[in-house]
């Protein structure tokens, strides 16, 4: 073929665990409000930082060190990060995988969170607890965006891997890892139920 596609973006997305994910989200949801009530810092934080919404990203980021539920949560997805870095063709250099932060984003109607991405890591992901219907996916933005310079908009009915935004929905129990560096966000949630997820990095030591 005379045009070949170089340079790949790898986005994962697949089930936490093969069965009982309904059960056992009613368990970390139930963990994670308990942890807003309990948390004033971060409800401090995320009043200034978060409008709106409610995040342990700046007061208890490392729940899987205190809580055997998201120790528990943790185990399943080393199994995923593990899989995902394999796809990515990483040269570990007999270095281990660990996951270094693991929080909680509680987002109410109208709450978002602008564009980023996560330094010091090179795999992040979400985790998905509650996703009320309608609520946003998690969008993410062709990370040569900023070279395109004098080039023409992608056409309407472009392929979806020739676009310059692509969103994955937010579904319960799954799982969704990409390499660190890629931007991302999440729109504005316009229903009235609260979307909750757990976000986390690692890295490699």
């Amino acid at each position: 073929m005379p045009t070949r596609a170089w340079f790949p973006t790898l986005i994962y997305s697949e089930p936490l665990r093969p069965a009982n994910l309904a059960r056992y989200n009613a368990d970390l949801a139930d963990e994670c409000r308990r942890l807003r009530d309990y948390d004033d810092a971060g409800r401090r934080w995320s009043a200034k930082n978060y409008p709106g919404g409610y995040t342990s990203y700046a007061s208890m980021n490392e729940l899987h060190r205190f809580s055997s539920t998201f120790e528990g949560l943790a185990r399943h997805l080393d199994r995923h990060v593990r899989t995902f870095a394999r796809q990515l063709e990483l040269d570990m250099k007999g270095r281990e995988i660990a996951l270094t932060d693991l929080w909680v984003n509680i987002m109410p109607e109208n709450v978002t969170h602008s564009g980023h991405i996560h330094p010091l890591s090179f795999i992040s992901g979400t985790y998905y607890v509650v996703t009320p219907r309608g609520c946003p996916g998690l969008k993410f933005e062709d990370p040569r965006i900023e070279r395109f310079m004098a080039a023409p908009p992608r056409r309407s009915d472009a392929r979806p891997a020739f676009r310059s935004h692509i969103t994955y929905p937010a579904r319960a129990g799954n799982v969704i890892l990409f390499e660190s560096w890629l931007r991302h966000e999440v729109p504005p949630n316009r229903v009235t139920s609260e979307r909750i997820s757990i976000s986390f990095n690692y890295n490699w030591k």
